[in-house]
């Protein structure tokens, strides 16, 4: 909108202008009238209209604009590579995402439709229900439930150890993660001291230390740690999301198999 106005502002005064040094061309009085005209045609683009549009430049950058302005004065070598870490950390962030997502089960659930498939048609409908069930805890009953017959001590050895495999399975590719969080810094820091070798060449071809000669060997290298400090502060916060996330899948299933066992030793006795 001030943008808009401006633009109307100066039209209205170039107009205003244009129709003067008309008006003052078609008089024919003295070559004085003449002189004191020219001048009014001259001043209708003062400069504090140009001010006014051009002013606003730097501050209508968007903040990608920003950050790419940022991204290429670090140089393509470090700041390249801290994009790469980035990238590949968001990506394994998002397929563990999903996968966690995914193997979410209402527990509570589940154990009551097991128990309900074991009272009406025995194990064998239990197990149907944890095949059309997704998720690792429907995937640790059905092991449970398919050693049943070799007695509850089974189950429980069956349990743990198909536990094992799918806490394994929820952990996978959470240590590149961690390994991105830690690269990102240290090649950010890496870029800064490079950049600081750079800057003191520079002093020693010039042979002056004025601040002139090192302002921007110093700043390049100082973007690059700052970088690299965020994309491990962004993959940090997803890295700790994802570690709470299998926390809770694992104690789900924990406390979701001690239920089975004792549906299961419930379930043997009340056929006794």
């Amino acid at each position: 909108m001030k943008k808009l106005l401006a633009l109307l502002t100066i039209t209205s005064v170039l107009s205003f202008g244009m129709l003067n040094s008309v008006y003052a061309q078609d008089e024919t009085a003295a070559e004085e009238t003449v002189q004191e005209a020219a001048p009014v045609a001259e001043t209708p683009a003062p400069a504090e209209a140009p001010s006014e549009e051009t002013a606003p430049a730097p501050a209508d950058q968007s903040f990608t604009q920003v950050i790419k302005q940022k991204f290429i004065e670090g140089g393509p070598g470090f700041m390249g590579i801290v994009l790469v870490c980035l990238i590949l950390g968001l990506a394994i962030v998002i397929e563990r995402v999903i996968y966690l997502n995914m193997a979410t089960t209402n527990s509570t659930k589940l154990l009551k439709n097991i128990e309900d498939a074991l009272n009406s048609g025995g194990v064998e409908a239990a197990k149907e229900v944890c095949r059309n069930t997704k998720g690792p805890v429907a995937s640790i009953f059905y092991q449970g439930l398919d050693r049943s017959h070799e007695g509850v001590d089974m189950v429980e050895k069956s349990v743990v150890s198909y536990g094992g495999v799918q806490m394994g399975l929820l952990e996978k590719g959470i240590s590149w993660i961690a390994l991105f969080i830690a690269l990102a810094p240290m090649l950010g820091f890496m870029g800064t001291v490079i950049g600081m070798i750079g800057a003191f060449d520079a002093i020693a071809a010039a042979g002056d230390i004025s601040p002139a000669v090192v302002a921007d060997g110093i700043k390049v290298a100082l973007l690059t740690t700052v970088f690299g400090l965020i994309v491990a502060m962004i993959l940090q916060v997803f890295y700790n999301y994802i570690v709470a996330k299998v926390d809770s899948i694992v104690n789900d299933m924990e406390n979701a198999s001690i239920s089975l066992i004792d549906i299961l030793v419930k379930h043997n006795l009340s056929k006794k």
